[in-house]
């Protein structure tokens, strides 16, 4: 991902805060010399010093058979909007689009029913409590035929990321009268993802007039 200094996000905290608020990503891995992805949910979870990302593919689907030969990346992106010139100071500017996005990179580590049951098992257990903890008593409370069938349908893995890059493009190259100006036209909006992508630009300028 291209990430010019002025957008480019470090901090370990914000970006693992905000890969937990967008974790239905899009995980892109290399089978056959030809990009592959599919669009799931991951536990976002910090191991000590490392991220660690979890989540299953359906059996069925190929991408599995790519881990872990090949680097994987996981995408997290969030709010984003279109930017007019109109909201600039000076006339001669053209538009552009602010947005979010994390990339994670890592190679996954498959993990089946019949090599690592009791892994299998976490990972459902902590996809659950993360996305639908009131769902736990009744998952428990299947048939354990019905449960194992589920599990024999699909493959979790773990990815540890190795390299993350954050981009925060929200005007920061822009002067400070247009960071308000556009932040403010985007919060007026009547659409939710302009909105949330102005929210996203003023607690960047809060945080900034706090320094």
């Amino acid at each position: 991902m291209y990430v010019p200094t002025a957008f480019r996000e470090e901090n370990i905290e914000t970006l693992v805060a905000f890969m937990q608020a967008h974790s239905f990503t899009t995980l892109v891995s290399i089978g056959e010399n030809l990009p592959v992805a599919s669009h799931i949910p991951l536990v976002v979870t910090q191991q000590g010093d490392s991220i660690v990302l979890s989540g299953h593919l359906a059996k069925q689907n190929s991408q599995w058979q790519t881990f872990p030969a090949h680097e994987s990346l996981a995408i997290f992106t969030g709010p984003h909007a279109y930017v007019s010139p109109d909201a600039y100071e000076k006339r001669e500017n053209v538009p552009t689009w602010n947005y979010i996005a994390v990339h994670a990179y890592g190679y996954p580590r498959p993990i089946t029913r019949d090599s690592s049951r009791e892994q299998m098992e976490q990972m459902i257990e902590d996809m659950v409590n993360t996305y639908g903890p009131t769902y736990s008593a009744q998952w428990h409370s299947l048939s354990e035929g019905y449960r194992e069938g589920m599990m024999q349908g699909i493959v979790g893995f773990e990815m540890v990321v190795t390299r993350l890059d954050g981009k925060y493009k929200l005007s920061q190259n822009r002067t400070p009268a247009d960071q308000v100006s556009v932040a403010h036209a985007l919060l007026g909006s009547d659409r939710p993802e302009e909105r949330a992508t102005g929210e996203a630009m003023q607690q960047a300028l809060d945080a900034e007039a706090q320094q």
